[in-house]
């Protein structure tokens, strides 16, 4: 199974999957959709703003799943169309293996944790570092916690964990399964979490192109609810995800 785009066979899709979806889709869908017989796929793995950046740019997936808001932005301009929910997933905590499990079940708890942490790690430009930098504003604890922060430009927090940067990592939970290694402590409190909704849609240029009609409507729906079947649903709950 290809994971990028690098010149398309006239019988396989695209696919542009945001990050956060990367580990079940990659490890349990697409095997699963092909060993049932489904077209080949070039999946494309990026958080949201750079699958639009690649959009925008001129790319035009058959299949996309991505953040909702932004999908729907897509429907109303014609790049995409049918926007359906799939799964969201909320903010976690994780410790590096071996350290002891804070108890984040309460705000005190989780501000307890945030504040006595050596290092905290978090995404620049992730919906969840994005939150969380707001959210220490919020509860005015910034000035405690962001000089000693590690803000990660890409990739998993967790990594700053294994590496000693950072002794607790903030992300979605869906990337912090992302690193196995990195023990997830659970949840933020409900009063602070905050969820990203993700969505599926069919790319509409497919069926422009007149000698790839039958394979990319056909295929592409097909891909399309798969992304949404009982297979699907099982592996969004196994890698930090709630399916819709």
């Amino acid at each position: 199974m290809n994971t990028q785009p690098t010149g398309h066979s006239p019988r396989s899709l695209t696919l542009f999957c945001a990050f956060a979806l990367k580990q079940a889709v990659e490890g349990t869908v697409l095997p699963a959709y092909l060993q049932a017989g489904g077209v080949p796929v070039e999946a494309v793995y990026e958080p949201t703003f750079r699958l639009l950046a690649r959009i925008e740019a001129g790319a035009r997936p058959a299949v996309m799943a991505g953040i909702t808001g932004s999908l729907a932005d897509l429907a109303a301009a014609g790049i995409v169309a049918d926007p359906r929910p799939v799964a969201r997933t909320g903010v976690g905590v994780a410790v590096p293996p071996g350290a002891p499990l804070p108890d984040i079940s309460t705000l005190d708890g989780f501000i307890s944790a945030v504040t006595a942490a050596r290092s905290v790690a978090y995404s620049r430009i992730g919906p969840s570092g994005l939150y969380f930098a707001g959210l220490l504003e919020r509860l005015g604890i910034a000035a405690q916690v962001k000089p000693r922060a590690t803000v990660v430009d890409s990739g998993p927090t967790a990594l700053a964990l294994l590496d000693g940067r950072a002794d607790l990592a903030i992300h979605q939970l869906s990337e912090l399964v992302l690193v196995p290694e990195a023990v997830i402590v659970g949840p933020l409190p409900e009063a602070v979490q905050e969820y990203t909704d993700f969505s599926t849609a069919l790319g509409t240029s497919a069926s422009r192109v007149a000698d790839r009609v039958a394979t990319q409507t056909a295929g592409a729906s097909g891909l399309r609810d798969f992304l949404h079947s009982p297979e699907a649903r099982a592996a969004y709950e196994a890698n930090g995800l709630e399916p819709a």
